[in-house]
């Protein structure tokens, strides 16, 4: 399975996405090219056109919305961090078959810290009381099915 675009980010691109995440709850209309410029392109040196570019693509690939403000585009992150990690990380374990998938996730969690394993056993509990009450009510719990 090819790698789709919204898995590969570049670190110009993660960097306008952070910022993006950092300013969305006090910017929900969206940012201009001018306001991620100021802060992304001021701490990397960028010319306003790189980002304009950069955004531009951005939007083709899913990774932010915008909307039209005037002659200037509005930018928003199109997913939350938490979402695009997780479609990464499902995106890449879905390119291995069966064996080499349950392979991977040993391997991923015999290198976690006890703190880690802590928390992914309390998200593990989560998603079984979730799915519990679901299947009382006839939901599907918010669980997804293996890639």
């Amino acid at each position: 399975m090819p790698a789709s675009p919204r898995n590969r980010l570049g670190d110009l691109e993660r960097a306008v996405l952070e910022h993006l995440w950092a300013e969305g709850p006090s910017r929900p209309e969206g940012l201009t090219v001018r306001d991620v410029h100021d802060v992304v392109g001021v701490q990397r040196d960028l010319a306003y056109t790189t980002l304009m570019t950069v955004l531009d693509r951005m939007a083709k690939k899913g990774l932010v919305t915008r909307e039209r403000d005037g002659r200037a585009w509005r930018y928003t992150a199109a997913s939350t961090r938490d979402e695009l990690t997780s479609e990464t990380m499902h995106h890449a374990l879905g390119e291995l078959a069966g064996t080499e998938r349950r392979s991977v996730l040993l391997h991923f969690l015999d290198e976690s810290t006890p703190e880690e394993l802590d928390e992914l056993k309390a998200a593990l509990a989560e998603l079984e009381a979730r799915a519990a009450s679901g299947s009382a009510g006839g939901g599907s719990g918010g669980r997804r099915k293996a890639p």
